[in-house]
């Protein structure tokens, strides 16, 4: 594990309003791929708005890798039917938790940095990368590429174990450590589902 910097948690929610591709419905489901590594949730039956609360853990090795994730709908005797798909760039939010590295006793709730949604980020509206209990997360609400319509509610979470290199190791904790200036706002998540527990199986970090 010496090359692994840090695992990320890419917490699914929910999915709001995703596309039909049955007959009144669908069975939809999330793949991810992030580099080489593929996770999916389950399948949530006969349902355009689903929650899956689910918890999906990669081992990053490079900080510069980005999220795909795409969403189907499960079915029996054929190929499943594609419903949107989107990819994240994960550089705002590896650089905030890099600067917070040298950052100690923020309040709760504090909103480290806000990214607006651009025509390159499949962001559906605002995202904020908050400091809570000492770990930083990144709510973010996607809108789905190719498809008629469909968002997913995800949420990101680092975490770090003794036997990682951490992102101190890719050389920018010095640079920032001294000189990142912040504004801090209280953030209230608009989700409305809390913190979702780690399902039953999933290795603990």
């Amino acid at each position: 594990m010496s090359d692994v910097l840090g695992f990320l948690k890419v917490i699914v929610l929910r999915g709001i309003n995703l596309a039909i591709r049955d007959a009144i419905t669908s069975d939809p489901y999330v793949v991810i791929h992030i580099g080489q590594q593929k996770l999916k949730t389950h399948v949530i039956k006969r349902n355009c708005n689903p929650v899956w609360n689910e918890v999906l853990i990669f081992s990053i090795k490079d900080p510069n890798v980005s999220i795909n994730l795409a969403v189907y709908d499960k079915d029996t005797f054929t190929l499943d039917d594609q419903m949107g798909m989107a990819e994240i760039d994960l550089k705002p939010y590896i650089a905030a938790l890099k600067m917070a590295k040298g950052l100690h006793n923020l309040p709760n709730n504090c909103a480290l940095k806000r990214i607006q949604p651009n025509q390159n980020n499949c962001l559906a509206n605002e995202s904020s990368i908050i400091w809570e209990n000492g770990k930083i997360t990144q709510d973010m609400r996607i809108k789905l590429k190719n498809v008629e319509c469909g968002e997913l509610l995800i949420q990101l979470d680092w975490n770090e174990t003794p036997n990682c290199k951490g992102l101190e190791s890719e050389g920018t904790y010095a640079r920032f450590n001294h000189i990142y200036i912040y504004i801090c706002v209280q953030h209230i998540p608009d989700h409305g589902l809390g913190h979702p527990a780690q399902p039953e199986g999933s290795p603990e970090i």
